[in-house]
């Protein structure tokens, strides 16, 4: 791609060829995910990531800032298998999870990324998840909400906080954080921080095509205005744009029920590194990732 702005040594960018030529190597593949997880790399990578994080941030925005993602989605796996991988219990990984998040905003925050979506919990997880470790979940999820409310991090940088999904099947003392959280910036529109809570794509396209139908027969709504926009525009996400890059931590290489219909021409960066162990490198990393690309939006 031509006028790429991702400008490292030669040594550097032979490393990284190197790595991801063996990282194919199934042999390679397993070990190398098991260090990355490990205790030690955390503690390595901890010191490490200071130094090259502020190195490709300073890269990142010596560019077009139009060249980087507008709206960034994640999808936030591999708690539990970092806890395991650590000799700790699931609650452990979970609660270093919430922590991760904290530290991402932060990250894109500086980087003047407006739109961040995270997927927090599936309608899936819900159904599937012991009802002990689903109950840890809501009160993380209620901590977490309601230190947003009032973390300086969230009002000094004007961040619009949104949660969506089925919302009606959380329990009542996750909807009051819920509500608070919301109605504690609903005020802000410099960021937009977008949380999905008993969410699935399906279950939302299926919610979106309900509501045509309702108004179609109520005669609000003639048939042939139902269109791909008539649609976009009655799905939970209605007020935010398409994302542009989603990422998956933990290895796993698939969508999960993810924003399924606003992720046509997204572009998907995976990697192997559990949520917990996500470092700010990583974050980079799939940035620029994004910005060597060539989006062709299906022409």
């Amino acid at each position: 791609m031509p006028d790429l702005v991702v400008k490292r040594g030669w040594l550097g960018r032979a490393l990284d060829r190197t790595a991801k030529t063996l990282l194919g190597f199934r042999i390679v593949r397993a070990p190398a995910r098991a260090l990355a997880n490990s205790r030690i790399a955390w503690s390595i990578v901890s010191r490490i990531d200071r130094v090259r994080g502020l190195r490709a941030k300073s890269r990142l925005l010596s560019i077009d800032q139009s060249r980087l993602p507008n709206h960034i989605s994640i999808i936030m796996d591999g708690n539990r298998r970092f806890a395991w991988a650590n000799s700790m219990d699931s609650v452990h990984g979970h609660s270093a999870g919430k922590e991760k998040l904290k530290q991402v905003m932060r990250w894109v925050l500086d980087l003047d990324v407006p739109y961040l979506t995270v997927y927090a919990l599936s309608s899936e997880n819900m159904a599937s998840r012991a009802e002990g470790e689903i109950e840890v979940l809501y009160d993380l999820y209620v901590e977490g909400l309601n230190e947003i409310s009032v973390d300086p991090l969230i009002h000094e940088n004007e961040v619009r906080v949104k949660v969506v999904g089925r919302l009606d099947l959380l329990p009542e003392r996750v909807r009051r954080a819920i509500d608070t959280a919301e109605e504690s910036t609903e005020g802000y529109d410099r960021f937009t921080f977008t949380i999905c809570l008993a969410y699935g794509g399906r279950e939302e396209i299926v919610d979106a095509v309900k509501r045509l139908a309702r108004e179609h027969a109520d005669g609000e709504l003639d048939l042939g205005s139902i269109d791909a926009g008539a649609i976009s525009s009655r799905l939970y996400t209605s007020e935010l744009p398409d994302p542009d890059l989603v990422i998956r931590t933990s290895g796993e290489e698939r969508l999960s029920n993810f924003l399924l219909w606003q992720i046509a021409y997204s572009e998907f960066y995976f990697t192997d590194v559990h949520w917990p162990s996500f470092s700010r490198q990583d974050l980079y990393w799939a940035i620029e990732d994004y910005v060597s690309r060539g989006r062709r939006f299906g022409s």
